[in-house]
């Protein structure tokens, strides 16, 4: 049995909208895509022929684990190649799913540990749903009633407002990220590197591999054996290194391609 795990998050990861894909060649060189996500019949993400391949030449070779801020529902929108994975980790590791069923211990777990150490979601929905902040906060909505995410009007949105926000989540046990057209309000136990942690663990992994892009991944990366971030996003906004992360040089869908290349590379060793 391998004992490589390859955790990865999905969006502008190894997943990709149009307005993501960050080409800078013309359309006639653009690489083969496939679609990676349908929402109500309409294509919505993307990865590359190449990357597709690649992963589901990985998916063979290793253990790997799509981990996802994405909701249960959304998460299954999604068309990865290869069958069913074993593990997935959904809303940011508030969900870990078996063979694609919901881990009703992981579940209690985790409640547990946000109802000890956070405020109640309701004290941040209420904040966040004030009337000073309508013109760019488009309705706060619930993820499995364990976090908040909204969409919002980056142009009006003032920077000091996230720093704020920041700020005082943090007091509260909440953590904050910005992540292109969204604003993510999670409570700090409900983390992606603790629900990698306990599959690592449930699958006597040596090895762990991780990718991803946004704040709410730092941890996972900070704490995986190698570690993998594209060129764009948030942790490359703030300039996030640690020495077992590799940096792409390619952005957008592209930088899927790479990381998918560079890991497959990894565990074929």
């Amino acid at each position: 049995m391998t004992s490589v795990l390859v955790a990865s998050d999905l969006d502008r990861t190894l997943i990709y909208s149009a307005k993501a894909f960050f080409l800078d060649v013309p359309d006639h060189l653009a690489p083969d895509m496939v679609v990676a996500e349908l929402h109500q019949g309409v294509p919505i993400s993307f990865m590359t022929r190449t990357a597709e391949r690649l992963l589901l030449e990985l998916t063979r070779a290793a253990i790997f684990v799509p981990v996802t801020t994405r909701t249960e529902a959304q998460y299954r929108r999604v068309r990865l190649p290869g069958p069913v994975p074993e593990y997935a980790v959904t809303t940011n590791g508030g969900v870990l799913l078996k063979n694609g069923e919901r881990d009703i211990e992981w579940q209690s777990a985790v409640g547990q540990a946000v109802s000890e150490s956070s405020a109640p979601l309701a004290v941040i929905e209420e904040f966040l749903s004030r009337e000073a902040y309508r013109s760019w906060i488009l309705g706060p909505r619930r993820a499995e009633d364990l976090f908040l995410y909204s969409l919002v009007d980056r142009a009006l949105m003032p920077a000091e407002f996230v720093r704020e926000l920041d700020a005082w989540c943090a007091s509260l046990g909440w953590t904050v990220s910005v992540q292109g057209r969204k604003l993510y309000c999670v409570p700090q136990a409900v983390t992606k590197n603790s629900a990698v942690a306990e599959v690592a663990r449930r699958t006597g992994a040596s090895r762990v591999i991780a990718a991803g892009d946004s704040l709410l991944d730092g941890a996972m990366l900070a704490e995986a054996d190698v570690a993998f971030r594209p060129s764009h996003g948030e942790l490359a906004d703030v300039g996030f290194r640690r020495d077992h992360l590799r940096v792409t040089e390619a952005r957008g869908i592209l930088a899927g391609e790479e990381i998918s290349r560079r890991i497959h590379e990894l565990v074929q060793r």
